[in-house]
């Protein structure tokens, strides 16, 4: 049997990632499957400090921030399929390969980020993530995680 869809609040974010204002890029989790798939949402709103700098009189929100909130949804999803999880724990972006983007990111957008698990070896986790914007491909890439304690 199937598990049921599954969300998070951003309560239950926070208690997952370090992340915070302004560096928490997840708002809500929509739905996940534990070892499998994670999909969350970011809105982007013109009042993040990123768009003072990037780009005056045309704001795009950064690539790599796009990345970045990629990453924070499998930390999600890492520490949603761990069996076990130490408080000292972290998931650190450790690579991405194959990274394309097919569209700009601006104010008013909301982002969907859908990542699936790939595989682990020696709490190496694999992930295929894609980032879309009214249904649209903006992003996608394959991303590495290292689980980690400290």
């Amino acid at each position: 049997m199937a598990n049921p869809i599954s969300s998070l609040e951003v309560q239950d974010i926070m208690a997952l990632l370090p992340h915070r204002y302004p560096f928490l890029l997840i708002d809500r989790v929509i739905d996940y499957t534990p070892g499998e798939s994670l999909t969350a949402i970011k809105n982007v709103t013109i009042n993040e400090p990123i768009f003072t700098g990037h780009f005056p009189g045309r704001p795009i929100f950064p690539g790599v921030l796009i990345l970045e909130a990629m990453a924070q949804a499998t930390g999600i999803l890492g520490f949603k399929t761990a069996a076990e999880r130490s408080e000292n724990e972290l998931y650190l972006f450790a690579a991405i390969d194959e990274a394309r983007f097919k569209k700009p990111v601006v104010p008013g957008d909301t982002m969907v980020l859908e990542v699936k698990f790939l595989k682990e070896r020696r709490n190496m986790w694999k992930f295929y993530g894609e980032a879309k914007v009214d249904g649209q491909l903006v992003c996608c890439a394959e991303l590495m995680c290292a689980r980690r304690e400290f």
